[in-house]
């Protein structure tokens, strides 16, 4: 196990709250010069996205998502466009709760145009013009996606668009998430819930690190002594490998060698390191036997064609730490590399081993940093290998790219997310971090031998955390993630107004939710009279996660105010109190949030889980109003649901108004 996740990390970091307001003038990427464009926004205001968008210019009108709204594509490039058009078409339907078809032909208003030929952005780059309809135009298939995930989000929120015109694209390539899978499995409907959630968000690469100490999760025909009970088929990455091409997500596999080999050498003893004293360590594999060799290769060749990702990640991580204790290394280092060769030379000649395998099918290697150090031996890995720097140790980033290699910033502070252990500092993360910015301080001289960064979920405690709680923690570090890779003009300098704004775009439509169908507060405005603090703002009553929650100031009365974004008839709410329930308060409606009508008031409530049914009534806004406190508290909500007659609209019904 990494030996740096058991340390106790802190950054402590100072910084003033303000409210949210114009767009920072962060430094543009390089991608600026490219467009001729300027990277920062010229206008207040824009609309509310994770990531924020680089530059928006308002304009006068809105648009309007109607039940008559279509995805219209372009005639000239609709082949192209037709898969991408299809998974927003589906996207967008689980938001409106309706079929929403897709035309090739003329775009009408209430539609959403996409369309090729913005040749001056960036791959990922694309344009977003918001009027009577909506035109995202890109270079790129991939550009033309990521206008509809913004699109996705700005519905999420509202089915009225303020008019005006987005220019976006990323500054980092890389921007992604990491699950250690080899000591935790997670389950196949977890991996495919973040496929999606990492689309949503504008990050584009899931790192599979598929084996460690307590498994090896992947299906072998070459090997099936190693495989671990719990662990994927090849139908199971095939499956996940098309979803992630689906939503520009790439999958990257990692198979850590030479160590963290514990569930192959326990299936292979007689491959297992053994110190001058005769000891086996249960991690290291023996680099000096040929049958090692053997078994990596058959392991890497029968899965590399089963990950159409350019990379293959070789792990290479906390292999042996004091090399006099394994005279064999040594003797097999002066046999393969000369009579100078030192015991290192075995580890750097395998590095280079296995890149000679990954190189022959045409990917690049990836590996971590901390094996490779200055002067401890007489040969080098490759330069092309791609270097991923998670501590200070060894060689600087600086150094590991003046040897030729593009090194990543994986830093444990802020990225790393253990289990029972350290978390990420989402607030220093945001407010002060960016990806150019390496453990220990560390920087490139040329930042664009950097290629972006994740966040990484190391499950040394498998057991500390169950899968709902995991996706419940990298919420916020995942967003903070997206906005500092993407690289725009942050919508607000601090991390505590940046809270309510993420929460308040939510997940993306297919994400598990607590309610039943039909729930006409899911994803609606949220509003509430107080928080308790930043981290419970009242979008987390309505984002439809069991694991998230609104909490309020420790007074009464307090209310919490859904719109739901036209007149609804309401005949049931559901309310899932936490530990702070109301004891007593009201469910009420209005036509304009500003008179109000009661459907059911409790003065004897109990917490829990309420169900409120048999009320009638009908409104856009629906509140409830806490008039008496359950406990010295404020009032606290895991969810509010609200639903209707059998038959009633969606979550995204047109705005009235």
């Amino acid at each position: 196990m990494r030996l740096l996740r058991l340390l106790t990390v802190a950054v402590c970091t100072a910084a003033a709250l303000v409210l949210p307001g114009s767009a920072s003038a962060d430094p543009a990427p390089t991608a600026a010069t490219a467009t001729g464009t300027s990277a920062v926004t010229t206008t207040a205001a824009p609309p509310q996205t994770v990531p924020a968008l680089r530059q928006w210019t308002a304009d006068s009108g809105s648009y309007t998502f109607t039940t008559a709204s279509r995805i219209v594509l372009d005639p000239a490039h609709g082949p192209r466009l037709a898969e991408d058009a299809a998974t927003f078409a589906e996207d967008l339907g689980l938001l409106a709760g309706r079929h929403v078809p897709v035309v090739v032909g003329t775009a009408g208003a209430g539609d959403i145009a996409l369309t090729l030929g913005e040749d001056t952005l960036p791959a990922e780059g694309y344009r977003l013009t918001v009027a009577a309809s909506v035109t995202v135009r890109a270079g790129t298939t991939a550009g033309a996606f990521y206008g509809t995930r913004t699109l996705l989000q700005l519905l999420h929120r509202s089915a009225t668009v303020p008019g005006g015109t987005a220019v976006d694209w990323p500054a980092k390539a890389e921007r992604g998430l990491m699950i250690d899978q080899g000591r935790k499995y997670f389950t196949v409907d977890w991996v495919k819930q973040h496929i999606k959630e990492l689309a949503y968000l504008k990050l584009n690469y899931f790192h599979f690190h598929l084996s460690d100490t307590y498994g090896f999760r992947l299906e072998s025909s070459t090997h099936p002594e190693i495989v671990s009970a719990e662990h994927y088929s090849k139908q199971d990455i095939a499956d996940l490998v098309a979803l992630g091409l689906k939503y520009h997500v790439t999958i990257v596999p990692e198979i850590d060698t030479p160590g963290h080999m514990n569930p192959i050498l326990a299936a292979h003893p007689e491959l297992a390191l053994r110190n001058s004293s005769g000891t086996a360590d249960p991690a290291f594999i023996d680099l000096s036997k040929p049958g090692a060799y053997t078994l990596i290769k058959d392991l890497i060749n029968e899965y590399l064609p089963l990950f159409p990702a350019p990379y293959w990640h070789i792990g290479a991580d906390e292999y042996v730490d004091d090399y006099s204790r394994y005279p064999q290394l040594l003797a097999y280092a002066r046999a393969h590399y000369g009579p100078n060769a030192t015991a290192k030379d075995t580890y750097y000649g395998f590095v280079n081993w296995s890149d000679a395998l990954v190189r022959a099918a045409g990917k690049t290697t990836r590996m971590w940093n901390d094996g490779i150090k200055a002067g401890d031996g007489t040969i080098a890995p490759d330069p092309g290998i791609l270097v991923e720097y998670w501590y200070d140790y060894g060689l600087t980033p600086q150094q590991l790219a003046a040897a030729g290699h593009r090194v990543a910033n994986e830093s444990w502070t802020p990225t790393y997310y253990v289990l029972g252990g350290a978390k990420p500092d989402t607030r220093w993360m945001y407010e002060t971090w960016t990806p150019d910015l390496f453990q220990g301080g560390r920087t490139l001289t040329d930042p664009t031998r950097n290629p972006g960064s994740l966040i990484h979920v190391w499950c040394d405690n498998p057991a500390a955390e169950t899968e709902a709680q995991i996706a419940t923690g990298i919420m916020y570090p995942l967003r903070g993630l997206a906005q500092q890779t993407w690289g725009s003009p942050r919508l607000t300098s601090s991390y505590a107004s940046f809270v309510p704004i993420a929460a308040a775009v939510g997940h993306n439509p297919a994400w598990p939710g607590t309610g039943d169908p039909g729930n006409l507060a899911r994803n609606r405005p949220t509003t509430a009279s107080s928080t308790e603090t930043a981290d419970f703002p009242a979008a987390f009553a309505t984002d439809g996660d069991g694991g998230t929650r609104w909490s309020s100031g420790y007074s009464d009365p307090q209310w919490l105010q859904v719109d739901l974004g036209s007149a609804q008839a309401v005949n049931r709410v559901v309310l899932r109190w936490e530990t702070a329930y109301g004891r007593a308060f009201r469910i009420e409606v209005s036509d304009d949030g500003t008179t109000w009508r009661t459907l059911r008031s409790v003065t004897a409530g109990t917490g829990g889980v309420q169900d409120l049914t048999g009320l009638s009534g009908s409104g856009r806004y629906l509140r409830m109003y806490g008039t008496a406190r359950g406990t010295s508290w404020g009032y606290s909500l895991y969810e509010i649901e609200v639903y209707g007659p059998p038959g009633g609209t969606g979550a995204l019904a047109p705005a009235s108004g």
